[in-house]
């Protein structure tokens, strides 16, 4: 079966960036295999484990249930964006400092789905942040280091940054 491949534009990382898709093909598998970011990993391939987590205009969204051609024209946002080579997000910085990232394999999604809560609800109480980060799942840690991290990420991250 020959499927003819679409071309788009959208806003990676803001960056302008045009790309060759399949109608059928996932946003996740254009950002990892067309793209080569690996930030943002297939977990269950479902929605339900939260390591594909991206954002999708601002929003945390599932990256394996978004078809690349939903992000059409659109600003997406995944975790190689969130800081930069020389300064760490602060979300990123307080991870690092109370020793959240064990395997690493669900840090990236944590991150993005933190990053989305902290944008909507710049100090949020440590429900608040529980319930921001439960559509991810970690096998590794119990999530205390996760809350602590986050809430004083809350902290330092200036209102209305990403």
């Amino acid at each position: 079966m020959n499927v003819r491949k679409q071309a788009m534009t959208l806003t990676l990382n803001d960056e302008l960036v045009e790309v060759l898709v399949k109608p059928y093909e996932t946003l996740l598998d254009t950002l990892r295999e067309t793209l080569g970011l690996t930030g943002p990993k297939e977990g269950c391939g479902t929605g339900d484990c939260g390591a594909c987590t991206v954002h999708l205009d601002g929003k945390a969204v599932a990256s394996c249930l978004v078809l690349a051609l939903q992000a059409r024209n659109r600003q997406v946002r995944t975790i190689e964006g969130l800081g930069t080579d020389d300064t760490l997000h602060p979300l990123q910085d307080a991870f690092v400092r109370h020793g959240v990232p064990q395997c690493g394999f669900c840090i990236p999604g944590v991150l993005m789905a933190a990053a989305a809560l902290l944008a909507e609800t710049p100090r949020p109480s440590d429900e608040e942040i529980r319930y921001g980060i439960a559509g991810n799942l970690c096998r590794c840690t119990g999530y205390t280091k996760m809350v602590t991290a986050i809430a004083e990420a809350a902290a330092a991250v200036p209102q209305g940054a990403r």
